[in-house]
């Protein structure tokens, strides 16, 4: 038996290797190593997402957590400035909360917002997107011009009508509790449209070619080509779409948050906390809005620079 296992081993182990090789010397992998911006822009990303992740152990101040909090230590300005305090690393804004940890706890919620809403706009959009493509006629006709109609309407103005139904219908006081959920279902209503439009003009292709009319042929049931045959084969121009997209998501949220009608400055993300530090920039305390301001403007150009390297390592016309 032990010369059996330490067989399977030896002949497991080449594979194992043979598998890393390949991705290690693939197009995409040798595009992503041959640039250092894509390569910043990744390292930037993932100490954004482990620091958000990872907030209320490495963050050195608890911001919402009123019993830590003191009104005497409101307004402090950032290491290196007269008056400040070295417990308060970037500053403290007007409640006496350290800029520093808002901003980790910040970049949660933002985060979170931006990953939901592209994640729900994703299945919406490709399943619409799946269905006109395939089975075409009055149903891709109706889908379509729903798509048409959704494009007149700017992101923020359907966020902004989605928050006011919310308030009609909840109050605000329900309105906040459920503030997060409506901000991603408003985010998401607004960018489902590029992923049906993308992946239905994909399916059009897909769906003439030898090996959907052979699954048709023995049987599969139509929505089984979709999922299993078409879908995988149109999947590469979504992950595109959205990683650009997780980047919008983020500058939409942190704008409607900065409008007022986002998540609540009780749960502020950095929006919220770019909104409140405007208050006070023409006051001489400028660090309150500007830090929240460039983290929130690192996040988005690293997020954006990799998905416009993806968009380029996925077109087979620039290998």
């Amino acid at each position: 038996m032990t010369n059996a296992t330490e067989e399977s081993a030896i002949k497991q182990e080449p594979h194992g290797r043979s598998r890393l090789s390949r991705i290690l010397d693939s197009d995409i992998m040798h595009s992503f190593l041959r640039s250092k911006i894509t390569i910043l822009s990744a390292v930037v990303t993932l100490l954004f997402l482990i620091g958000a992740a990872l907030a209320p152990w490495i963050a050195p101040h608890n911001p919402f957590d009123l019993a830590s909090i003191s009104i005497l230590d409101a307004r402090l300005p950032p290491i290196g400035m007269e008056y400040s305090d070295p417990n308060y690393l970037l500053g403290t804004d007007d409640q006496g909360r350290d800029v520093f940890s808002g901003i980790l706890y910040g970049a949660r919620i933002s985060i979170a917002v931006g990953f939901l809403s592209v994640f729900f706009a994703a299945i919406v959009g490709v399943l619409l997107g799946l269905i006109a493509g395939y089975v075409g006629g009055k149903v891709d006709a109706v889908i379509m011009r729903v798509a048409e109609v959704q494009l007149t309407f700017p992101a923020i103005l359907i966020a902004l009508l989605v928050d006011g139904v919310a308030r009609a219908v909840f109050g605000n006081l329900d309105r906040e509790r459920f503030a997060f959920w409506i901000l991603v279902f408003s985010i998401a209503l607004s960018f489902w449209v590029q992923f049906a439009r993308t992946v239905r003009g994909s399916t059009l292709v897909e769906r003439n070619k030898e090996y959907v009319q052979a699954a048709r042929l023995i049987g599969i049931p139509p929505f089984l080509i979709m999922i299993r045959h078409v879908l995988p084969n149109v999947i590469g121009p979504v992950l595109v779409i959205a990683t650009i997209n997780l980047g919008l998501a983020i500058i939409t949220e942190a704008t409607l948050s900065f409008l007022g009608v986002g998540i609540p400055p009780t749960q502020p993300s950095l929006g919220t906390l770019v909104r409140i530090g405007n208050d006070f920039l023409f006051s001489g305390e400028w660090w309150i809005a500007m830090f929240p301001g460039c983290a929130l403007a690192v996040l988005v150009l690293a997020v954006n620079l990799l998905g416009d390297w993806l968009r380029d390592a996925l077109n087979p016309k620039l290998r």
